[in-house]
């Protein structure tokens, strides 16, 4: 047996080749293998591992040194302080996502108190509520975030992948909301379902260009249907735009993330469709173009 602090030291080396962070993947992946938070590492450096948590903690390791990305091999990531359940089928969630929730919350409360604000009646009240499409939902991360934040709101979640799917319905239920979302299998955007349109569409689409995507680490590591965005890397973007229209409501609200590079041409592209919208992009924190907001 090793001690908790000869173990950290052992993993953060082994981890050195293959992380940007081995110090703090060494500290979450022996967390994890206790079932102890960070902290309390810690607090007891001299603790010995049993058998059979050091023998788990060395399969994991053996896994991260293959090149398997660090949040698959925990099964679990953080998203919006929020644990989400992955699998290889689904993205893992980047931080950067986070703006596009922050905006669509924001969005949705403040239409929200707006309608209550013009509401008279319960049954007026329930047809008012915001209807909400979170296009290629992956393991859920974003309708989930929404669903959770506003409870008043209603989701329809697509993915063309159903392995994808099944990652995102059991974080649904796995966070409470499971009652609150319906999940489909669809290109894009369903067909005919529901029958009105949406209040709020939000996508986070593959956008990477083929060619870049190839030389990039990630490739192979993620699922390349989650990652890969065509030629230009705006394939998909510019279908959903095409279709956009006829799905969002009047006084709609659209919000999709964007690489960084493509903010000109994304924004070609929605003024092109949507002659006559309010159209901004956002920055994320290291300033770069991330959000393009469409609001009709």
């Amino acid at each position: 047996m090793t001690t908790v602090s000869g173990c950290l030291e052992e993993l953060s080396r082994r981890l050195h080749p293959v992380s940007d962070t081995p110090d703090l993947d060494a500290q979450v992946l022996l967390a994890r293998t206790m079932n102890r938070p960070r902290s309390w590492l810690a607090a007891h450096p001299e603790t010995q591992l049993d058998p059979e948590p050091a023998a788990a903690l060395e399969a994991s390791v053996q896994r991260l040194e293959r090149g398997e990305p660090l949040p698959y091999v925990l099964g679990e990531w953080e998203f919006f302080s929020l644990p989400f359940d992955l699998t290889p089928d689904v993205l893992i969630p980047r931080p950067e996502t986070e703006l596009l929730v922050e905006r669509a919350i924001s969005w949705l409360r403040h239409r929200l108190t707006i309608n209550r604000q013009v509401t008279l009646t319960k049954s007026a009240e329930a047809d008012s509520l915001p209807r909400v499409l979170d296009v290629g939902t992956g393991c859920g991360c974003i309708a989930i975030s929404l669903a959770v934040n506003v409870p008043e709101i209603r989701v329809v979640a697509t993915d063309i992948s159903p392995a994808a799917l099944e990652v995102a319905q059991r974080n649904a239920v796995k966070l409470n909301v499971a009652d609150r979302i319906t999940f489909l299998e669809a290109d894009l955007i369903p067909d005919a379902f529901p029958p009105d349109p949406f209040s709020l569409i939000v996508a986070n689409l593959p956008y990477i260009p083929t060619k870049t995507l190839h030389t990039l680490p990630i490739y192979t590591r993620e699922p390349t249907l989650a990652l890969d965005g065509g030629a230009d890397g705006l394939a998909l973007i510019r279908r959903l735009l095409e279709k956009a229209p006829g799905a969002l409501a009047p006084g709609g609200l659209m919000l999709l993330e964007i690489e960084a590079s493509e903010g000109p041409a994304v924004l070609s592209l929605a003024y092109d469709v949507f002659e006559r919208a309010d159209i901004h992009q956002h920055q994320d924190l290291a300033g770069h173009d991330r959000l393009l907001e469409i609001q009709i």
